[in-house]
């Protein structure tokens, strides 16, 4: 593109019109270890991965180990590419995270899709990618970022800046069918990427490691497990592949991996390196029970295959980070969910197994995933709307989403009940209502200001994130919860009022009824109630008012709802969560 700045650090011709951009940023680690600068090659297939899922042009015949076949694309599949390596090893220095963020800015790219985390969410002013996003977003560059992989635990997101779209991880409706049949007849279905034909369905003998269960490396030497089926538990910081690896080092003919508690049902199709699968912790514990039950226990595994059309998808993923989003309680975060388990992508090498070392792709399961899927609906996005804001992005991909699942029931989390807005923010994005979706939350890069002084941060730490000298004393500082968010996150003791101004985007001639779902023992007003448009890109500006009702709601409780301004052809949804304090 004319406006492109960027340059590619690759020998000879590697990058082309679709590779425009390829720059290495490792300052930091060599000015540690002495070492020179290193290429920006992609040494474990993560960066290839999230590269192709945002934007990877469209590949026939795509499949792994004979699995989920059919033409691969990402979300963008004609906008250009430009990357930006910050990870040697698992060292992804904060410096050099700021340099290539920096960098892009400066390069010339519209979208800055980040599938990094921090282990916890500092402040926004000691927050690296927090604070190179604010510049992003400066410059109109749209920036969406992994939500994290530390879930079901409440409160273990990162990336939570409001000016961040942070996104969660959902299932998608492919599973790649691998079911344990035990001697008893009983069948438990679970998920394989590797389905080996040269393995028979025959029942062998089934065992189970017992106390050391977690199949770590080496730690199957006390009993013999040749030939034998194992099942082996999931955790222990110990890799679903890796465990695999100690049973087939150990001579056992396949694996069952059985998920632990807090992952429930939440399954992932991985590239094992024998015959395997892996069921949820209900079936597993079936599957023990068995064993405890017979002196002879047996299993097998039979492999179904690619199966489309899970009725539960998109569910959340046991993985997916969830709020609150403790630097800033009152911004509700994820704000969405997207495809992150079982993901095919493109790889940079061949996988165990593999016959085919011509066209590589992998199967990968993380808000690593999600997050490059949204990247690339926002790019998709700004090309249909270029005069549009990050913020005004950002909210029509929130308040078209879905939440609902196929079966037209709520989405369900790992223990298949229905979700919380913790986990979902807004829902499972909808491309395609996001493209019109009525009304916009707008913010300008400066409402973010009066929102960080109101958050107690000093004037340098404000200065910091806004990249200019601030004072908040001379700014009108507002409540967290004012800022012109999309959603509502409030805590109740006294009576919350809160305002929020809305852009048309849909029909010039327009009007919208505010529908009000009220949570459970809380009474929301809106003013007024209806919002009425006779041109393009008017703004109307409402309030809404939350008050607790006398009805035996407990401290620290959280209740849910939801604000819709439904016209004639639009409904633009805002999730509501509120705290009893």
């Amino acid at each position: 593109p004319a406006k492109w700045k960027g340059r590619c650090e690759l020998n000879g011709t590697a990058c082309n019109n679709k590779l425009i951009g390829a720059r290495s940023f490792n300052n930091a680690a060599m000015s540690r270890k002495g070492q020179k600068g290193e290429a920006p090659i992609d040494e474990d297939g993560h960066g290839t991965h999230t590269a192709s899922t945002a934007a990877g042009a469209f590949v026939d015949d795509a499949e792994v180990l004979g699995n989920a076949k059919g033409t691969a694309a990402g979300m963008a599949p004609h906008a250009h590419l430009a990357i930006y390596k910050v990870c040697f090893g698992e060292d992804c220095p904060e410096s050099d995270i700021l340099a290539a963020l920096d960098a892009a800015v400066e390069d010339g790219v519209d979208v800055i899709s980040i599938s990094l985390v921090l282990d916890e969410p500092p402040p926004f002013f000691n927050d690296t990618i927090a604070i190179g996003s604010f510049a992003a977003i400066q410059k109109g560059i749209f920036v969406s970022c992994s939500a994290g992989n530390f879930g079901p635990s409440d409160g273990s997101l990162v990336n939570g800046a409001p000016w961040i779209l942070t996104v969660g991880a959902s299932t998608i409706d492919r599973s790649i069918v691998a079911t344990t049949v035990l001697g008893n007849g009983e069948e438990f279905e679970g998920e394989s990427v590797f389905q080996p034909s040269y393995f028979s369905p025959t029942l062998l003998p089934l065992a189970f490691a017992g106390t050391n269960a977690l199949c770590g490396n080496g730690s199957l030497n006390d009993i013999d497990f040749r030939g034998k089926v194992v099942l082996c538990e999931r955790g222990g910081g110990i890799g679903r592949i890796a465990k695999g690896q100690e049973v087939k080092r150990v001579g056992g003919a396949a694996m069952i991996l059985m998920n632990d508690e807090i992952n429930g049902f939440s399954l992932s199709a991985d590239s094992h390196i024998l015959p395997a699968t892996h069921v949820s912790y209900a079936a597993g514990l079936k599957i023990k029970a068995y064993i405890n039950s017979t002196s002879t226990p047996t299993a097998t595994i039979s492999f179904k295959g690619t199966v489309i059309g899970n009725p539960l998808s998109p569910a959340v993923a046991s993985f997916s980070s969830r709020g609150p989003n403790l630097p800033s309680p009152a911004i509700l975060k994820p704000d969405i969910i997207g495809p992150g388990v079982s993901i095919l992508a493109a790889w940079p090498f061949p996988l165990n197994n593999s016959t085919d070392s011509n066209v590589n792709f992998n199967i990968m399961s993380g808000t690593s995933m999600s997050c490059p899927h949204l990247s690339g609906i926002a790019a998709l996005l700004k090309s249909s709307h270029p005069d549009w804001s990050p913020a005004a992005i950002k909210s029509a991909i929130m308040t078209s989403a879905d939440t609902l699942n196929l079966e037209n029931k709520p989405i369900v989390d790992e223990t298949l009940q229905p979700e919380n807005f913790f986990a979902t923010g807004s829902g499972h994005v909808n491309p395609s209502r996001a493209d019109d979706p009525g009304l916009v939350y707008d913010i300008q890069p400066d409402d973010y200001i009066p929102y960080l002084c109101g958050l107690g941060y000093s004037d340098k730490e404000v200065g910091i994130i806004a990249h200019r000298t601030v004072n908040c004393t001379a700014t009108s500082n507002i409540p967290e919860g004012e800022l012109n968010y999309p959603s509502f996150s409030v805590v109740l003791g006294s009576s919350q009022t809160f305002t929020r101004t809305v852009t048309n985007v849909g029909e010039a001639y327009s009007s919208y009824v505010a529908v009000v779902t009220a949570p459970k023992g809380v009474d929301v007003k809106v003013q007024p109630e209806k919002l009425y448009f006779s041109e393009a890109n008017q703004k109307e500006t409402y309030s809404v008012t939350f008050n607790r009702l006398e009805n035996g709601n407990k401290t620290g409780e959280f209740a849910q709802g939801s604000l819709k301004w439904v016209s004639a052809k639009h409904t633009v949804t805002s999730p509501i969560v509120a705290k009893f304090a």
